[in-house]
């Protein structure tokens, strides 16, 4: 079984959890995932299964999309509902939508984020959730996150008893994006403690809600042996890469991945991104530009060598 499966994580779980019961519903090892949802978030997880591994990487660069809720009033350890309180400031006066929409606007294009004590960046060979169950703060390393639109979904609800206030929304973005650090700093552009209370991811590597299933369902798809009407082609894994069509004599020279000028790709000049390489239909590779030769393309990764 080779291809591109859409699973539904339900809250609960750790996306490893997903993988490991996965392997034995679907009675194969090789299987992984495109992207870590947090157990306390639910949504789309890429999951590749056989030759689908491949193209794991090349989903986990793609957008996600995510619907979630912010809470301006505090602030906790972990940025999200799970942590501790650590900062509290009653929120007297409701921010108007025209406030907060103002707010959420300047957190669009390209941004610099901290990520926060409990996520899986390193420092010095450790992750940092290792130093934060440690009781320790270091220094992190600022990224550089794409926000293509980050937009209100709901009317804000004030909590005059809580001194909270909290909205929905939802958060087009690119790899590498902390959603509740963005949540956390839509509250620092409003002068006051914030945190994500509430996410679900909608949206990753191409994949959408409608396409998905949960374990449940994919232990029943394969029981009553309709499972396969569900796994997606690799070919869906690297759709955003520019096609090219080859022919037998290429074929046998990608096959043993020759580095090629881009005439023999029908291409005027070396594309500045990757290609994909079709060939009777199927991708074989991704090729990409050669630093080491000026007008020849070499392997980024061969996907087939069969076809």
């Amino acid at each position: 079984m080779d291809g591109i499966l859409a699973l539904w994580k339900e809250r609960g779980m750790t996306s490893h959890d997903c993988v490991f019961k996965l392997r034995k519903i679907l009675k194969t090892k090789k299987i992984g995932h495109g992207g870590t949802l947090d157990p306390d978030v639910d949504g789309i997880l890429p999951i590749c299964i056989g030759k689908g591994t491949k193209v794991i990487e090349f989903m986990q660069d793609s957008g996600k999309v995510y619907s979630g809720e912010i809470t301006v009033g505090y602030t906790t350890t972990t940025e999200d509902a799970s942590g501790e309180k650590v900062e509290v400031m009653p929120i007297n006066t409701p921010f108007t939508n025209a406030e907060i929409d103002a707010a959420m606007k300047t957190m669009e294009g390209e941004i610099t984020q901290i990520p926060p004590m409990y996520s899986a960046v390193k420092v010095n060979g450790k992750r940092l959730y290792e130093y934060a169950r440690a009781g320790l703060t270091v220094e992190r390393p600022k990224r550089k996150a794409m926000i293509k639109s980050f937009r209100r979904t709901s009317e804000p609800t004030f909590d005059e008893k809580a001194k909270t206030q909290n909205w929905r929304f939802e958060v087009a973005c690119g790899k590498g994006t902390y959603v509740r650090t963005l949540a956390v700093d839509t509250g620092k552009k409003l002068g006051v403690p914030a945190h994500m209370s509430d996410l679900t991811r909608l949206e990753s590597g191409g994949l959408k809600v409608s396409q998905s299933l949960t374990l449940a369902q994919v232990a029943d798809a394969v029981e009553n042996q309709t499972i396969l009407e569900y796994i997606l082609p690799i070919e869906y894994g690297i759709a955003a890469f520019h096609k090219v069509n080859i022919d037998d004599k290429i074929w046998q020279q990608v096959k043993n991945g020759m580095r090629l000028s881009p005439t023999a790709f029908g291409l005027e000049k070396v594309p500045s991104e990757p290609i994909a390489l079709y060939y009777a239909g199927k991708v074989v590779a991704l090729y990409e530009s050669n630093s080491k030769e000026k007008n020849k393309l070499k392997p980024l990764k061969m996907l087939r060598t069969e076809v």
